[in-house]
């Protein structure tokens, strides 16, 4: 079984972790509930400091939740992808770890570059979406956006649900003070509202279920809806959270984990859900 840190212990809360722990290193059990397909979602921002670590990172994303002896294929949202540098280098390494069972969606054409998304081919991919969530200032943030997909289960094609990756702007909520301190919480905001606003509600209204990942830099994030959305864990920059929707699509949370990546002061982040159609 894999220790469980002091680190880990403080990024899932006492009582998380312990859950961690015991679904480790027996996770199969209830994973096998007549109707219901497992779904590993990992959220991993490879960073930009120790560029030796990146190859590493994503090969460990990859195999981060084995389950009665079999590697899951997890769905995952990247960010930060030639953050650090953008030699390519971070793209080959996706592609060759994440390999023909994936579909490896890099935004090309430039917006979602840096939070492209890998999805497993046990999902259709029927359609692709990226929203701006708002403008960059040269010297201080790229410009945001949120990249979505709607996925179709393969073997049951009326089961649908949206996946949604994003990375919010750095430096909004860390207690420190520079010369663009307002811009980056209005931008914070924006986002916050792009996210809500044009994500989350949008797909709900067409009947979809919204599962989002991302960086979101900041540590006790409010709910995007209160009323609807869950989140795997409670606080973090680092965040996976869903919302219901109206097609019969249940999403529930089976256990959670980090995977050290080594990068940056970021450690990837897995829910391991159910998903189901009613």
């Amino acid at each position: 079984m894999e220790a469980i840190s002091r680190r880990l212990a403080l990024t899932l809360g006492g009582g998380a972790a312990l859950g961690a722990a015991a679904h480790l290193s027996s996770a199969s059990g209830a994973e096998a509930a007549p109707g219901w397909h497992r779904l590993v979602v990992v959220t991993a921002n490879i960073g930009r400091r120790n560029l030796g670590q990146r190859e590493r990172a994503i090969r460990d994303v990859r195999r981060a939740v084995t389950i009665d002896g079999q590697l899951t294929r997890p769905l995952v949202g990247w960010q930060e992808i030639g953050g650090g540098d953008d030699d390519g280098k971070e793209r080959h390494w996706i592609d060759q770890y994440f390999g023909p069972r994936y579909r490896n969606l890099f935004g090309d054409g430039g917006r979602g570059r840096q939070v492209p998304m890998s999805i497993p081919r046990a999902y259709t991919v029927r359609e692709r979406r990226v929203t701006v969530a708002h403008g960059g200032k040269k010297g201080v943030s790229p410009h945001r956006v949120i990249t979505q997909a709607l996925l179709e289960h393969a073997d049951d094609p009326r089961l649908r649900f949206v996946f949604a990756n994003t990375h919010y702007v750095s430096g909004a909520w860390n207690g420190e003070q520079d010369p663009y301190e307002k811009w980056r919480d209005r931008m914070w905001r924006e986002h916050f509202r792009v996210h809500r606003d044009e994500v989350l509600r949008h797909w709900r209204a067409k009947g979809y279920p919204v599962i989002w990942v991302g960086d979101v830099n900041r540590r006790r994030m409010p709910l995007l809806l209160p009323d609807h959305e869950r989140r795997a864990f409670k606080k973090g920059i680092d965040q996976i959270g869903w919302a219901p929707g109206t097609n019969g699509t249940r999403i529930r949370l089976r256990w959670t984990k980090t995977v050290p990546m080594h990068v940056d002061g970021h450690d990837a982040r897995v829910a391991v859900l159910q998903i189901r159609r009613s």
